[in-house]
């Protein structure tokens, strides 16, 4: 006779979900949604915790190219903006749109690879 006690849930075990942290879809999202608004300044941290959350969490480390994208993106502007003598107050007056573009070009293209991601 077998024991059918147990429940069936506690005899399989269940993997847990691959699917992205939390930080990392708000900090996604919250790239364009700051670069768009012109606080472009303030987009450094979402983009800093994307970048070293890909490099330091195992489980999205196949995002790692894609936020690595988006930082290389997005500091190119910051750059050029520190660097210019006759720059701008701001960062997001001194930008050209184009840079804006690419950022929240890169951005979606960073939330479609995490909704996206397959599983291995």
């Amino acid at each position: 006779m077998t024991d059918s006690s147990a429940p069936v849930a506690a005899r399989t075990p269940r993997r847990a979900p691959r699917r992205a942290p939390l930080y990392l879809h708000i900090s996604a999202w919250a790239v364009p949604a700051l670069v768009l608004g012109q606080f472009s300044m303030l987009a450094i941290i979402p983009v800093a915790i994307a970048v070293i959350g890909t490099l330091v969490d195992a489980r999205i480390r196949p995002l790692r190219w894609w936020a690595g994208l988006l930082g290389v993106v997005y500091v190119t502007p910051l750059a050029i903006w520190l660097l210019r003598p006759d720059g701008a107050q701001s960062l997001s007056k001194d930008m050209h749109p184009v840079f804006v573009g690419l950022i929240v070009a890169v951005s979606v293209v960073f939330l479609i690879k995490i909704y996206t991601r397959r599983k291995r």
